[in-house]
C-alpha cells in the first residue's frame, strides 16, 4: 500500500460498499419488473418516460441521449427496437436538417401508462418505503452532490430538476 492514497477509513468504507451493492442490485430489479410485467427493459422504459415528459413527447436524439447518458450507437439501436414495436418514431429534425427526433407514439404512450403503475410500485418497495422523509431528503442531496463530481457541468441535474416540484393530483 502507498502511503500517499487517502484510503478509506471504515465508516466511509461502509457507505461506499452498501452504495457499489444498491447500485450493482437496483438495475436487476427494475429491469425484471418491468420486463415481466411490460416486456420493457428499464433503459427503454427511461427512454420512453423522457420523450412522455417531452414538449409534444418529441425531443432530439441528441438531447435524450444527453439526458440517458447514453451514446448515440445505443440509443439508436435501442431506438431502433421501440420503432420496430410502434412505440417511438424518428422524423428530421425541422429546426436543424442534421438532426433526427424521436417522437413518443400513442402506442408508446399507452405503453407508458400501462408500464408506469407497476415500476412506480417497485420503486417505492425497494427504495422508497425502506427510507424516512428525512432520509429521502438527504438522499436526493446525496444524489445531488455526486452528479455534480460526475457531471460538473450539470447538465445530467438540470435535466432531472424539472421534477423538483409536487405533482399536479392525477397527473
Amino acid at each position: 500500500m502507498t502511503d500517499d492514497v487517502p484510503w478509506l477509513d471504515g465508516t466511509q468504507l461502509r457507505a461506499w460498499v452498501r452504495l457499489v451493492a444498491v447500485l450493482e442490485r437496483l438495475p436487476g430489479v427494475l429491469d425484471a419488473q418491468l420486463r415481466r410485467d411490460s416486456g420493457l427493459t428499464h433503459f427503454e422504459y427511461y427512454v420512453l418516460a423522457i420523450l412522455a415528459d417531452a414538449d409534444d413527447r418529441t425531443l432530439r436524439m441528441s438531447e435524450v441521449a444527453r439526458r440517458t447518458s447514453a451514446t448515440l450507437p445505443r440509443l439508436s439501436h435501442v431506438v431502433r427496437r421501440l420503432e420496430d414495436r410502434g412505440l417511438v418514431e424518428r422524423m428530421p429534425c425541422p429546426s436543424d436538417a442534421r438532426s433526427t427526433n424521436a417522437r413518443l407514439t400513442e402506442a408508446g404512450w399507452q405503453k407508458m401508462v400501462q408500464a408506469a403503475p407497476g415500476h412506480v410500485r417497485t420503486v417505492r418497495h425497494h427504495v422508497i418505503d425502506a427510507l424516512s422523509g428525512e432520509q429521502i431528503d438527504q438522499l436526493a442531496e446525496i444524489g445531488e452532490a455526486i452528479l455534480h463530481r460526475l457531471d460538473p457541468t450539470g447538465s445530467v441535474a438540470d435535466s432531472c430538476r424539472h421534477l423538483d416540484h409536487e405533482p399536479e393530483p392525477g397527473a
